[in-house]
């Protein structure tokens, strides 16, 4: 069997400048002193409080705290699948299953940061393919992709009421997915198990009873492998309202909105999984040897208790080369689990 990947209200202002800069060099985080980075980084955690206004695409510059409206793209849906069972004696490189989750228990969410609060060694990277995935996916140099994933193993009335029928959303940050240069901000949707019947509007088959499809995409910076310590990932969920994919990296933060309703994902979210893996297809992201990456993953879900950090039940089949370390949970305001990974 195969598995594939606000406190404030701010207002909205149309687009009326110059698309955001693809400039990476500009925005690193590593180009303005201690005192300015500190400034970003409590702007980059606010921006990750803050709602956007409406479902489509925005952007925001700092220390601007407003969400300003951009073009959304419409992007062809690149599968990021969920994994192949175990094979016995197979390396147990992160991803593919392989994976540290936060499981919440009863307590629902409604969103999940992930972030690399240390990030070492890393002086290349590459996305190369995986013979049991049929070496799919975005492969070369610097191609890896971001995740936040949701658990499959729920149903709602998203799967209208197809027997055996789950639900999983995928946050994603993808650099190259259309656009060589760029890269894409989006949520992948799934109906896992619908069945051989005609998948619903805006969902393509897989061809295996799955449905897939993706939200509109966001267009952000193509940002190396060896600064992913600048990036933060955000994931909201909001019943009745939208669903939210955010990117912050330097000085800007990215995002893209869904209806809830698309999956209904705020009515049975209690677990996440969030790494660094390869780009798509089932691919890995093969690491140079002595990379060390520390992973966090923080959580609103109307708790201070210490979730669950559970082993072997990661949702993405794309994987790396890294292995897994110790995971430890927190408790308080955020929830949190963190782990290394390393060679």
């Amino acid at each position: 069997m195969v598995f594939l990947a606000g406190l404030v209200s701010a207002a909205c202002v149309p687009a009326a400048f110059a698309a955001p800069s693809n400039d990476v060099s500009a925005q690193a985080s590593n180009q303005v002193g201690p005192i300015e980075a500190l400034a970003r980084q409590a702007w980059r955690e606010d921006m990750a409080q803050i709602a956007t206004p409406s479902d489509g695409c925005f952007h925001a510059s700092y220390p601007s705290i407003v969400w300003q409206q951009v073009a959304c793209k419409n992007l062809p849906a690149r599968a990021h699948s969920v994994p192949h069972y175990y094979l016995f004696a197979a390396p147990q490189t992160a991803g593919n299953g392989n994976d540290y989750t936060l499981q919440t228990g009863s307590s629902l969410i409604t969103k999940a940061v992930g972030s690399f609060p240390s990030v070492t060694g890393v002086t290349s990277e590459q996305s190369v393919g995986v013979p049991a995935y049929g070496d799919g996916g975005i492969l070369g140099a610097n191609e890896y992709s971001l995740q936040i994933n949701s658990q499959f193993t729920s149903t709602t009335s998203a799967c209208k009421n197809h027997s055996g029928c789950t639900v999983w959303q995928q946050f994603v940050y993808a650099p190259d997915y259309e656009v060589q240069g760029e890269a894409a901000v989006f949520m992948q949707n799934w109906l896992i198990g619908y069945g051989s019947s005609r998948c619903p509007s805006g969902f393509a088959s897989d061809g295996e009873g799955d449905c897939y499809g993706n939200s509109s995409a966001a267009t952000a910076p193509d940002v190396p492998a060896t600064d992913l310590g600048g990036m933060v990932m955000t994931g909201t969920v909001a019943s009745g309202g939208n669903d939210t994919a955010v990117l912050t990296y330097g000085g800007d933060a990215y995002s893209t909105s869904q209806k809830d309703s698309t999956l209904y994902l705020s009515q049975v979210w209690n677990t996440v999984e969030y790494n660094v893996v390869g780009n798509a297809g089932g691919s890995e992201a093969e690491f140079n040897s002595g990379t060390s990456i520390t992973v966090n993953v923080a959580v609103n879900d109307g708790s201070t208790s210490a979730p669950s950090c559970v082993a072997d039940s990661g949702t993405t089949g794309e994987s790396n080369n890294l292995n897994l370390g110790s995971c430890t949970a927190s408790g308080g305001s955020t929830p949190s689990i963190q782990f290394t990974e390393s060679n």
